[in-house]
């Protein structure tokens, strides 16, 4: 039986830089910044950001290394979207990074260990997946919405702005 496409054998580029995004979140440990996540982004062949975990180092929940090489990927082509680039990360990316990775218009991600993996390693990506299948109001967060009449001004101002850049 042949295995699914997003787990098949690799091209050597692929297996060389997913080495490259290992050695990156296993130095983190070694660093103690963060988790032991590494991410980089390539294009052309080359790689052009790569990033590690800084969410200890920077107090911030949203350093993960796949955000952190999309900003610098980012800044290095002048560019915010990175459509003939590929995400390589240690692990499969979280939602957020994941979402990132949407926006950003990458072309390909590969990643290594399973977000079951990271569970296993006490980390809550396959916990937030679940959560966000829930309806709102199952969510441990409570979700909101309230309904105002001029709520929609910042999006008629945008759709009528000259310096409208659509993304």
């Amino acid at each position: 039986m042949p295995r699914p496409l997003a787990e098949t054998l690799a091209p050597d580029d692929d297996v060389r830089f997913l080495r490259r995004a290992l050695a990156l979140a296993a130095e983190n440990v070694e660093r103690g910044d963060g988790g032991p996540f590494g991410a980089l982004i390539v294009r052309d062949g080359q790689a052009i950001a790569e990033a590690r975990n800084h969410v200890l180092s920077r107090n911030d929940p949203t350093a993960h290394a796949e955000i952190q090489a999309i900003r610098m990927a980012c800044q290095a082509i002048g560019h915010f979207h990175l459509e003939n680039c590929v995400l390589y990360a240690s692990s499969e990316p979280c939602p957020m990074c994941l979402a990132a990775a949407y926006w950003a218009r990458l072309a390909r991600i590969v990643y290594a260990n399973s977000r079951l993996q990271a569970g296993n390693a006490g980390f809550a990506d396959d916990d937030l997946y679940r959560e966000l299948r829930q309806p709102h109001a199952a969510r441990r967060i409570p979700i909101q919405r309230i309904i105002l009449t001029d709520a929609d001004a910042p999006f008629a101002a945008w759709r009528n702005s000259a310096r409208r850049q659509d993304y």
